[in-house]
């Protein structure tokens, strides 16, 4: 399925959500979840910090989870994920099984674990999504890269704000 003229405006919206995620202290990831018409049913920003040690609580994961136990499965398989960076592989996992049937991302994984390097607080599988998916036994449609550049900025002052702390 090709973008969607909605796209842009909903991801740019889980990029508010991860700057609102950074400015509490967290890593800078945000994701939405939304209706096939549209409607927003669920914002989730990251849930790991240097603060809190839970690494798997990333926003893709938290925002699954409880999708999985608040929408059916028949409805999410309608419903689009927006994500400020795409799902590492353990999130596109929980995509998965919760039964989402779409994800528009912004920052490749690639492109993520490039930036961050080998910092232990986002040690990234370069993994895309889509082979996650594709092993799946129901189809998860994926678009992304989308606004690729705006999405990197997101992280670069982060993570360079990382790198000077372990000087």
């Amino acid at each position: 399925m090709p973008q969607r003229p909605e796209d842009e405006k909903l991801l740019r919206q889980a990029f508010s959500i991860a700057l609102r995620s950074r400015a509490s202290g967290d890593h800078p990831f945000g994701s939405i979840l939304t209706r096939a018409t549209g409607e927003v049913v669920h914002e989730q920003t990251n849930g790991y910090s240097s603060h809190n040690n839970d690494r798997t609580a990333h926003a893709e994961l938290l925002l699954a989870s409880w999708a999985a136990t608040h929408i059916s499965l028949a409805e999410l398989q309608t419903c689009t994920l927006y994500t400020s960076a795409e799902p590492c592989a353990m999130c596109a996992g929980a995509i998965y099984w919760a039964g989402i049937g779409r994800v528009v991302y912004g920052q490749s994984e690639h492109s993520l674990k490039e930036m961050t390097g080998s910092n232990e607080e986002n040690p990234t599988l370069d993994l895309p999504c889509r082979n996650v998916f594709d092993a799946g036994q129901r189809e998860t449609i994926v678009v992304g890269p989308l606004l690729e550049d705006e999405a990197r900025k997101l992280q670069e002052d982060f993570w360079k704000e990382k790198e000077k702390e372990k000087e």
